[in-house]
C-alpha cells in the first residue's frame, strides 16, 4: 500500500503548480445523516459468509480548511459511522476467529466498519458558479468484527479487531445555479488494485439559508453509495455495499 500512497503524492506534487490556492481562509463543518440499505459478507479465512444486514442511519461529520498558501494542499477530514446488524442461517461450515461455525447454526454479527478519511487535495476553480477539487484521500480502518452462533442450545462468540489504512484518489465538483441559492455537487473517492475495490461518492443539491460576510450556511441532501471490497486487510476480507439517501447541514466560516 505504502507504494500507492507515495505514487499518489507525487502526482500531486507535479500538478500543484496548475492548482489555485483560496484567495481566503475558509473552515468547513458539516453533519449528516444517511439512511443506508446494507448488503454483503465478509471472511477472514476461506469461503466469506454473506448476512441479512438490517438497514440503518449512520451518521457522518466533516471539517475542511481552505487556506491562501500555494503548493500547500487543504486538508479534510470526515469520520463515517458504519456500524452493521446482521443475521443468518448457515448453510455451510464458516471458520471465524479460530473457531468453526457448523452447518444449521444461527450466526449473528456485529461489524463495525466506521473509519477516518484523511483528504489532501488542491482546487482547480473555486467561485460561485464551479469549483473543482482534486487530490488524495487515506480512508483509515479501526475496525472489528464478532460472530455469535448458536446451535444445539450452546452460543459461541468470537471477535476480531482489524486496522489498515488504505489510499484513494479524490474528486469534487459543484456547480451554482445563479441567481437561486442553490448548486449541484458530486463528490467521490476510489481505488482500484488488485482485488481490492473500495468506492465511496455522494451526489446531491444544496441550498444556501444563510449567506453573509461573517457566515455561510447551507442544507445539503443527495444519494451517497459506498463500496467496500477490502481482500486480507489485516486478515479480514469485506464485499459490503451500503447506500442510501443523505441530508446534513454545512457551515462554512
Amino acid at each position: 500500500m505504502k507504494k500507492y500512497c507515495i505514487a499518489a503524492a507525487l502526482s500531486m506534487a507535479c500538478l500543484a503548480p496548475v492548482a489555485q490556492a483560496d484567495t481566503l481562509l475558509g473552515l468547513y463543518l458539516g453533519a449528516e445523516g444517511w439512511q443506508a440499505d446494507n448488503s454483503g459478507n465478509f471472511a477472514e479465512k476461506g469461503n466469506a459468509q454473506s448476512f441479512n444486514f438490517d438497514d440503518k442511519t449512520f451518521t457522518s461529520y466533516y471539517a475542511a480548511l481552505e487556506h491562501p498558501v500555494p503548493f500547500v494542499p487543504n486538508i479534510k477530514l470526515r469520520y463515517t459511522e458504519l456500524e452493521l446488524n446482521g443475521s443468518t442461517t448457515l448453510s455451510e461450515t464458516f471458520e471465524f476467529g479460530g473457531k468453526d461455525f457448523t452447518v444449521g447454526t444461527t450466526a449473528d454479527t456485529f461489524t463495525d466498519l466506521s473509519h477516518t478519511d484523511y483528504t489532501l487535495y488542491y482546487e482547480i476553480f473555486d467561485n460561485d458558479l464551479v469549483s473543482f477539487d482534486f487530490g488524495v484521500n487515506l480512508k483509515q480502518f479501526d475496525g472489528s468484527i464478532q460472530v455469535s452462533g448458536t446451535a444445539e442450545g450452546a452460543t459461541t462468540t468470537e471477535t476480531r479487531d482489524f486496522s489498515g489504512l488504505v489510499p484513494l484518489g479524490y474528486l469534487r465538483a459543484e456547480l451554482g445555479l445563479p441567481m437561486t441559492g442553490f448548486s449541484v455537487f458530486a463528490e467521490g473517492s476510489i481505488l482500484a488494485i488488485d482485488d481490492s475495490k473500495i468506492q465511496d461518492y455522494q451526489v446531491g443539491v444544496a441550498w444556501q439559508v444563510i449567506g453573509n460576510l461573517a457566515v455561510d450556511v447551507a442544507v445539503r441532501a443527495g444519494y451517497r453509495s459506498m463500496v467496500l471490497e477490502l481482500d486480507d486487510v489485516d486478515d479480514i476480507s469485506t464485499d459490503i455495499d451500503a447506500s442510501g439517501p443523505f441530508a446534513g447541514i454545512e457551515v462554512h466560516f
